[in-house]
This record gives structure tokens, C-alpha cells and sequence, in this order.
């Protein structure tokens, strides 16, 4: 089951990308975006919420990089 396996590999590796991008985006809203008809403090709770689930992400990446690089498959 190369073909999975490979599948794994790259949802793996696009889960660090998204990663960063949500990192990204929560700290550009929370302390650099300035040019917005929103609060303040809405920015804050929306970039909050942006790293928050940046993290989340950087950690159910983690486990799936685990999985899909560093365990063999009993199958193969």
C-alpha cells in the first residue's frame, strides 16, 4: 500500500503548512492588521482564536508526521 502510504506522507506535510498559515493569519490579525472598519479587541479575539487552533494543528500534525514517517506499516 505504497500509494496510502504516500497519501499520509503529504496530508502530513500539508498539515505543517496550514500550520503556519493559521499561526500567520492570528498574529497578523492580532497585532499588525490596522486598517479595519472591526474593534480592536475583536481582531484580538479573532487572532487569538487563529493561534489557537495554529497550535492545535502544530500538534495533531506532529502525531500524523510521527505515523506517516517513522512507523513501519505490517502490511508492507
Amino acid at each position: 500500500m505504497e500509494t496510502n502510504r504516500l497519501l499520509r506522507q503529504m496530508g502530513a506535510v500539508f498539515g505543517v503548512f496550514m500550520t503556519f498559515f493559521y499561526v500567520g493569519i492570528g498574529i497578523y490579525l492580532a497585532f499588525f492588521f490596522d486598517m479595519s472598519t472591526l474593534d480592536k479587541t475583536v481582531l484580538v479575539i479573532m487572532g487569538v482564536a487563529f493561534i489557537i487552533m495554529g497550535i492545535y494543528r502544530a500538534f495533531r500534525s506532529y502525531q500524523k508526521i510521527v505515523e506517516a514517517f517513522f512507523t513501519h506499516d505490517p502490511d508492507e
